[in-house]
């Protein structure tokens, strides 16, 4: 989904003791951006269940390792003053794993059913975004031009994937699918979200709908490539669904950063 720039300006302008030059500090939102969203997704689940199963880390060692990890990454990342492809989608793939530990921790951890973290989830996002505009008088990710839109966008995304994920499995446990046919249900609301954004629906409410969604896609895609073949899935193995996306996600990186095809060009200029 595109959204109308809100304003350009020279992004070549100096900083000054009072005032800075802050460009936008997330991507366009073009089909590159939407392509590694779901290969993070995937990365978030395989990755995570590699390291807590697989090699037998435990819960909540991973959860530590990798908040530890997420919150090195944003920290880069809020003191960069533009978008910058690997430092972006490197805090992306983290929260990623992060979001879906939060849902694990409570389900598996604390026994909290997948119905009462989906509730809490989405009470909690709706909370966010509603602080968020009452403060910005906007959502919209084409004005992450200042640090507190930009905190607000990322605990909105983080808190996205764990609702997405409480809810996937969710839905998963309801109906008793298997990986491969679990994938069409989100498929399905993301195409009938982008059906309704281009008939006038608000881009703002289609693209968090939309950003909610990829969640339980990526996540459905990786178990159905990773559980083993008697499971329904391809028997890739988590680890092996890791490697593919990780890679997959370096080489897309790679090319956006090369080509600056995701690159905006709304800048602010002001204080915090």
């Amino acid at each position: 989904m595109y959204f109308p720039l809100v304003t350009t300006t020279n992004p070549q302008q100096t900083l000054t003791t009072d005032r800075y030059v802050m460009l936008n500090k997330v991507p366009e939102v073009t089909i590159y951006f939407w392509l590694i969203k779901v290969l993070c997704t995937t990365v978030g689940e395989s990755f995570a269940d590699y390291i807590n199963e697989t090699l037998g880390f435990g819960l909540t060692n991973t959860t530590i390792v990798f908040s530890v990890a997420l919150i090195a990454a944003l920290a880069v990342q809020f003191r960069l003053r533009q978008y910058v492809p690997f430092v972006y989608w490197l805090a992306v793939v983290l929260i990623s794993v992060v979001g879906t530990l939060l849902t694990d921790n409570l389900t598996d951890g604390h026994d909290v059913p997948l119905w009462i973290s989906t509730a809490v989830f989405a009470v909690l996002l709706a909370l966010v975004f509603c602080i968020w505009y009452n403060r910005e008088r906007t959502l919209s990710i084409h004005s992450i031009v200042t640090t507190p839109r930009e905190s607000f966008y990322w605990l909105s995304v983080l808190v996205t994937f764990a609702l997405g994920t409480a809810a996937g499995d969710w839905t998963l446990d309801l109906t008793g699918w298997t990986p491969g046919l679990a994938v069409l249900l989100p498929a399905g609301l993301i195409a009938v979200i982008l059906v309704a954004w281009k008939s006038g629906a608000g881009p703002v409410l289609s693209f968090w709908l939309a950003y909610i969604l990829t969640r339980p896609l990526g996540a459905n895609i990786g178990d159905y490539l990773g559980l083993s073949h008697d499971e329904g899935g391809l028997g890739l193995g988590t680890m092996g669904t890791s490697l593919i996306f990780l890679a997959a996600i370096l080489g897309a990186v790679i090319f956006l950063t090369v080509t600056r095809k995701d690159r905006t060009e709304v800048v602010y200029h002001g204080q915090d």
